[in-house]
């Protein structure tokens, strides 16, 4: 089976957005066996949008399309591939009943044009949006499959995965399972994981490894066929035996975890609470924790000492040491970990300190990061030397206290 992909939507012509869609999905088909030879962005324009499904049409089997399945005029995918194969446009209840629980549930006035998310292509298979407002959907017609999926990756990438590949998977005919896991690691790059685990690369076969870069650090995605997915799963348990003894420092969870998930699964199931003192990061450490469920039993409080009369003045660090040291240094940051510790009686204090960017601050180079981590009775300090924007120094020092935070809990 071929594939080409479709991606709809100006703002990917404009450059507003970047295309991460089509590299998502021709990576999972990929692993399948389907081969894609062409990557197509076609703005919000039915003419153009036509042009690109016949000329699709003429080198693939499978159209795989994301995007313009919105409220708005100018969101036209299924309402112009529907006038292209002939197929009339219907109401699917339960997308619509969907979509009026959610304005319910928000106390906002739904529109009429909300209505036009539930539209569907006749006879086509639905793909619920769990994750959103419209439903993809799958449709076999005039010797091709067209699939349409949601624009915006949180609602497409689950989708894909979870409903739209076992669909081409059945019309493939093939009877075997393939089941997939995500490993995922930080602390470490792509180049120098792929180097420490090439034996595994090169030997790969069934299951298959196929590495990638992510927000959250690199993950390999771990692929294995057998006859039913519990025949798969016990091919991808030995290969992720391998990868936790060459590489186990750097794993810290799979599939859908994220840092911030990780850790917060990890002081609830300990039972242990948590504050932080943060300068650089102003928030940002304790506001990625903040984002689960139930993180209240465990996040206590944090405190922004962004000055060095905000640490001194709220926390009591010395005046005398900062100025020996400086802020910007191993021993500012344990201070502020033991210091929110004791000021929030929790079991864990984080203290985040360092220069951001793009100028040095206190004598340091932009992208110097010192962590504390103040816990059982001993405080540990670890560095960083960023090279990024002011911003992502920030987010990247916050991701790096979470991994710190996720090591020391482990052996807790």
């Amino acid at each position: 089976m071929k594939a080409e992909i479709i991606a709809v939507g100006s703002e990917l012509l404009l450059g507003q957005i970047t295309n991460t869609n089509a590299r998502f999905i021709s990576s999972r088909l990929a692993e399948i066996g389907v081969d894609v030879y062409y990557q197509t962005v076609a703005g919000d324009n039915p003419a153009r949008l036509e042009e690109a499904i016949r000329i699709a049409e003429e080198r693939a089997d499978l159209l795989v399309f994301s995007g313009g399945l919105g409220p708005t005029k100018d969101d036209l995918t299924k309402e112009t591939i529907a006038r292209h194969i002939g197929i009339a446009l219907e109401m699917d209840e339960d997308a619509l009943h969907s979509i009026e629980d959610y304005f319910e549930r928000t106390g906002r006035e739904m529109t009429a044009n909300n209505r036009k998310q539930a539209l569907v292509l006749k006879g086509s298979t639905i793909l619920a949006n769990h994750h959103g407002m419209a439903p993809g959907m799958a449709l076999a017609a005039n010797d091709h499959i067209y699939i349409l999926l949601p624009g915006p990756p949180h609602e497409m990438e689950p989708m894909f995965e979870k409903l739209a590949i076992p669909y081409v998977h059945r019309a493939l005919g093939r009877k075997e399972a393939i089941v997939s896991t995500v490993v995922k690691f930080y602390g470490i790059g792509e180049a120098e994981l792929a180097f420490k685990v090439q034996d595994l690369l090169d030997s790969q076969s069934n299951p298959t490894i196929a590495p990638l870069a992510s927000r959250d650090g690199v993950t390999l995605r771990l692929t294995a066929k057998a006859d039913t997915p519990e025949l798969a799963r016990t091919l991808i348990l030995p290969v992720i035996g391998d990868l936790q003894e060459q590489v186990g420092e750097f794993i810290y969870g799979f599939d859908d975890d994220t840092l911030s998930s990780k850790a917060a699964e990890l002081l609830q199931e300990k039972g242990l609470s948590i504050s932080a003192a943060e300068s650089l990061t102003a928030g940002l450490f304790t506001s990625l924790l903040a984002e689960h469920a139930g993180i209240s039993v465990a996040l206590k409080g944090g405190m922004t000492v962004y000055t060095e009369e905000e640490k001194i003045r709220q926390l009591g660090l010395d005046p005398a040491m900062l100025k020996r040291h400086g802020v910007v240094s191993s021993e500012c940051a344990g201070a502020l970990a033991a210091s929110v510790r004791k000021r929030f009686l929790t079991d864990i204090g984080i203290g985040l300190t360092g220069a951001a960017g793009p100028d040095p601050h206190d004598g340091q180079p932009a992208g110097t990061v010192w962590i504390g981590i103040s816990f059982a009775g001993s405080t540990e300090t670890y560095q960083l030397k960023l090279s990024g924007s002011r911003n992502s120094n920030r987010m990247r020092a916050a991701n790096f206290t979470l991994y710190y935070l996720i090591r020391k809990l482990r052996t807790a």
